[in-house]
């Protein structure tokens, strides 16, 4: 019970920011101040995002479903991109530089030419996907890889055991915060990611929806898109917390153990 205290005093602060934000926000838009066709007011927001919610959910099933398949795709691809360079330096030495190239190229100016490569189905937006979201994976594993107690190595080798067994009992599970510290950033970026590859082509998803409520100067239904994003964002990575308290139980209570320790 003290603990679910502590939890909900320490999120006062945000909450109270953001809700101070959203009465200023209010308050600039009643007032006239900043024009309605500028900046929709949140009441407006609210109303617009009530008011077109199937239509909202119809879009947001589909983005969903391209960051879905392409989160699932990146964290294969990361997986297996991580362990092969940590197992062969060789093989890490090649491809860590092109890995970080790929993050230097602009996610809206990869979207055009595979959109002209692969039309405006699925396919492309989930390759954007894969793309935004294997880096956070594969250099997340492979710094987990490195940060493994080489005393526990060297005794498991000592014990006769194999590398996949080593892989098994000691690297994997020491790189686990780590991977779930790059799905959490992987699980935002692929919904921004498929959003940013439905704007420059396709035919449904929360980028078409967003498109076309800007040509039609519906700015209170764009905010309801980047309001129903940061949802989604949220719940995502709320998602992701949950699966690290269920694979790492024993994460909560070390820090049980720490406060017990300092109390």
């Amino acid at each position: 019970m003290k603990e679910k205290s502590e939890n909900i005093i320490s999120k006062l602060p945000a909450a109270a920011a953001l809700i101070l934000i959203l009465l200023l926000w209010q308050l600039l838009c009643s007032t006239g101040l900043v024009p309605a066709y500028m900046l929709p007011s949140p009441v407006s927001v609210v109303r617009a995002f009530a008011g077109d919610f199937p239509n909202l959910m119809f879009h947001a099933s589909i983005t969903l479903q391209e960051a879905a398949y392409g989160l699932l795709i990146g964290i294969v691809l990361g997986f297996a991109a991580a362990t092969l360079m940590d197992r062969f330096l060789l093989l890490q030495r090649a491809l860590y530089p092109l890995m970080i190239i790929t993050q230097t190229i602009p996610t809206i100016a990869l979207a055009p030419v595979l959109v002209l490569w692969m039309g405006f189905g699925m396919a492309p937006k989930i390759t954007l996907v894969v793309i935004t979201t294997f880096f956070p994976i594969a250099v997340g594993l492979l710094d987990g890889y490195k940060s493994v107690d080489h005393d526990a190595v060297l005794l498991m080798r000592s014990l006769g055991a194999s590398e996949l067994q080593i892989f098994y009992h000691v690297k994997f599970p020491s790189s686990l915060p780590y991977f779930f510290s790059g799905l959490k950033i992987s699980a935002s970026y692929a919904v921004v990611g498929a959003v940013i590859s439905e704007w420059l082509g396709g035919f449904e998803g929360l980028g078409v929806y967003m498109t076309r409520s800007r040509k039609a100067y519906a700015f209170d239904r764009m905010f309801a898109v980047i309001l129903l994003i940061v949802i989604i964002s949220l719940l995502l990575m709320l998602l992701v917390n949950i699966l690290r308290n269920l694979s790492m139980p024993y994460l909560r209570a070390e820090r049980n153990v720490q406060k017990t320790a300092t109390e």
